[in-house]
């Protein structure tokens, strides 16, 4: 399988333009793992199964995780509030003393999630950006809708390092990764340079971004764990094995293990491909099967990281640049279908014929911390115009405007095909009139 695999891999990522990845997959009861490119144009070193990638938001379920493991020691309850535990969270509505810390695992805590403040590399930068919070925005009542919410993770890792007595970094190390078995991985940039690091790739052209590594404060969010695929598939298999590592030391009971994989929430928007639900850190997807994971970005860098329990079968795929989606579609994919037999979803496709449709409950426009859409209607469909926010435009996105056309409900599709995907959008209406624009984030009509 392997020579193939290696193969297929080159091959795509050579029509991509990918300049570097890294694909693990088990199945059938063995690790086969393939790489492919550079980890830096710059420098020219060849990316091997051994690198390490900064994997983004998949960091969010080893966050989850150590939350579970204070459940389980009886430190937390899932439905207390934040507080109990983290007496100086706040948001500026006033609605931190109805957050719970089930609320922050599933995204339903109401508040800004896109917030990157920098408070700087001390081991109390998550202290001072739980103060920084303070200022954080309303989205809607706790519980009421899901949100990706980054900051709520954020909250959670100063919740961890609180409770434990030390740091994010530490409880992950000592508590996870170390018991996992875990060998090529990093969470500070000194840890990194011990390895193979990937370096992120931006722009068409996939020039080498200047700046390496995120802020510590959103560390338990996903700005700094950088792994080698096959971490990722090992922390998998400790899912599938129950909570039990390769060695077979437990890190989570039965129970918590269930309950991470069970839906807590529905997630507007198109499913089938895309997650339907979120359990407790966990994207849950319909696949004819129980599949879950995660995916991840960073600054030029992104992860695919699924597990099929039922089909013995776990893949994480981690690429440094543009490509993503092109050695997403035709590797990724067609392994999830041809090796673990399950009948995933195609991507969402432009309708033949979409219907014309009254612009007027969607018109105007929608704010969040990173972004915001002005919607207008257009020859039946709606004209979307995105404004970075402050920090998109400094990783230089642009503004944008792109057409789209009814796909379903309240959902709409673009027109135009970026990197090989149609991106969608969902209007949440409340008394026949849209309240929100749902991108993963809700955000509020202004």
């Amino acid at each position: 399988m392997r020579e193939d695999l290696q193969k297929r891999f080159d091959e795509a990522a050579g029509r991509h333009g990918v300049p570097g990845a890294a694909l693990a997959v088990w199945t059938g009861g063995e690790l086969v793992e393939v790489a492919t490119g550079v980890v830096n144009r710059n420098t020219g070193v060849e990316a091997t199964p051994d690198s390490v990638f900064q994997v983004g938001s998949t960091t969010k379920v080893w966050t989850a995780a150590l939350v579970m493991q204070l459940v389980d020691e009886g430190l937390v309850e899932l439905d207390r509030p934040v507080r109990d535990y983290l007496p100086e969270f706040a948001v500026a509505d006033g609605a931190e003393k109805s957050i719970t810390v089930r609320h922050l695992l599933t995204h339903t805590g109401g508040f800004d999630g896109d917030l990157f403040e920098d408070t700087g590399r001390g081991d109390d930068c998550l202290d001072k950006f739980v103060a920084f919070l303070h200022g954080a925005g309303h989205v809607h009542e706790p519980g009421a809708l899901f949100s990706y919410c980054n900051a709520g993770y954020c909250v959670l890792g100063a919740l961890v390092a609180r409770v434990r007595g030390t740091t994010w970094e530490e409880a992950m190390r000592e508590r996870l990764l170390k018991p996992l078995g875990a060998t090529n991985w990093a969470l500070l940039a000194e840890e990194a340079i011990l390895f193979r690091a990937s370096a992120g790739h931006v722009g068409p052209e996939g020039t080498v971004f200047p700046s390496w590594q995120l802020p510590r404060s959103n560390a338990p969010a996903g700005s700094t764990m950088c792994l080698a695929p096959r971490e990722l598939v090992r922390f998998g298999r400790m899912f599938m094995a129950g909570g039990v590592a390769e060695d077979g030391t437990r890190l989570l009971s039965e129970e918590a293990v269930a309950a991470m994989r069970t839906g807590q929430v529905d997630v507007p928007g198109v499913s089938g491909l895309l997650a339907g639900r979120w359990g407790l850190g966990f994207e849950l997807f319909d696949w004819g099967g129980e599949v879950f994971g995660h995916d991840g970005g960073t600054i030029g860098q992104s992860t695919f990281w699924r597990v099929a329990p039922g089909a013995d079968f776990a893949i994480a795929m981690t690429v440094n640049g543009p490509g993503f989606m092109g050695l997403f579609t035709d590797v990724a994919l067609p392994l999830i279908r041809e090796v673990a037999g399950l009948p995933v979803p195609a991507l969402p496709a432009l309708p033949a014929t979409p219907q014309a449709v009254d612009p007027t409950p969607y018109a105007g426009r929608y704010d969040g911390p990173a972004l915001s859409y002005e919607v207008a209607g257009a020859d039946g469909g709606l004209d979307v115009t995105l404004i970075p926010g402050e920090f998109m435009a400094s990783t230089g996105a642009p503004e944008t405007t792109t057409r789209f056309v009814h796909y379903r409900d309240h959902s709409f599709i673009a027109v135009e095909p970026e990197e090989g995907r149609h991106e969608t959008l969902t209007f949440v209406v409340e008394d026949g009139r849209a309240a929100y624009v749902h991108n993963g984030r809700a955000l509020r009509r202004v």
